[in-house]
């Protein structure tokens, strides 16, 4: 087991398909290897593979590693290219929208059974033009979603990334509803080149409710994806982050997600080393 030194008030966890689990017992296996005790748990295999994840909660419980919050995938999604991305993702494409809206009911379902406070997704790329039919429909698409995770005591988190931290702001005042906050990932705001992480995160920080721990560097060329490294290896400017919330008095959970890479529980390990350090330098 690793030992723990976390950056003050922060509760570090991992996200769940960053281990490429096969079902909850492997989940608590991968997970005890990386030496923590908590994770943010990919709500679909629950409802897709059920045998495999039958009374993923009491198992986790007894193992001793805590569910911190949940994470709601929408149908469809592509991610081959930044292009094939933004024509699926998140609840935007009118062809997945009544499926998507019947999967968010089987999340929201789930959350409250594990006693979930908090579901982070990708709403899909916010349309540029606010006055947009499309823009209204996404509006009201993610108010209904977010209404069925609240009615199950979770609020919904919108990822960060696929849009600039001013249009976000921009989104989750035209939704207006207060419990949707942010699930911020600096390494998002690098692999979509949509400006600089700590200045996103200062912009964001009072609807941020949780963090994705993960590094990136920005596309070599536009329009193509950049590229997702070991956390500590690229260009999120760590000490700053951990200085900003630690100064902000954040309390959230703070989840390492790593998606690339073939040691996935030892690139994990390596952000937890990292992090303490970076912690330190941060006064965190």
């Amino acid at each position: 087991m690793v030992p723990i030194h976390r950056p003050r008030r922060l509760r570090l966890g991992v996200c769940s398909w960053s281990l490429r689990p096969t079902g909850v017992e492997d989940l608590i296996a991968k997970v005890r290897r990386t030496g923590l005790a908590a994770v943010q748990l990919a709500l679909e295999p629950l409802r897709a593979d059920p045998e495999r994840w039958a009374d993923a909660g009491a198992k986790l419980a007894e193992a001793g590693i805590a569910p911190c919050s949940g994470m709601f995938q929408p149908t469809g999604e592509d991610y081959t290219t930044p292009a094939t991305i933004r024509a699926t993702g998140g609840l935007v494409p009118d062809r997945t929208w009544a499926e998507n809206r019947s999967r968010a009911a089987a999340a929201a379902a789930a959350a409250a059974r594990l006693g979930l406070d908090r579901v982070s997704f990708h709403a899909g790329f916010i349309p540029e033009e606010c006055s947009s039919a499309a823009y209204a429909a996404l509006v009201e698409r993610v108010r209904l979603v977010a209404d069925t995770f609240a009615a199950g005591g979770a609020a919904l988190l919108l990822e960060t990334g696929q849009e600039t931290a001013a249009a976000l702001e921009a989104f989750l005042d035209a939704l207006d509803r207060p419990e949707v906050g942010v699930n911020f990932d600096p390494a998002n705001m690098l692999l979509y080149d949509m400006g600089d992480p700590i200045a996103a995160l200062r912009r964001l920080l009072t609807r941020v409710r949780q963090l994705h721990l993960k590094d990136a560097r920005r596309p070599r060329v536009p329009g193509a994806w950049g590229e997702e490294v070991v956390l500590g290896t690229g260009e999120v400017d760590w000490t700053a982050l951990l200085a900003v919330v630690a100064g902000a008095g954040f309390e959230g959970p703070a989840v390492v997600e790593r998606e690339a890479g073939g040691d996935r529980v030892g690139d994990v390990r390596a952000a937890v080393a990292f992090l303490a350090s970076a912690g330190k330098g941060a006064g965190a």
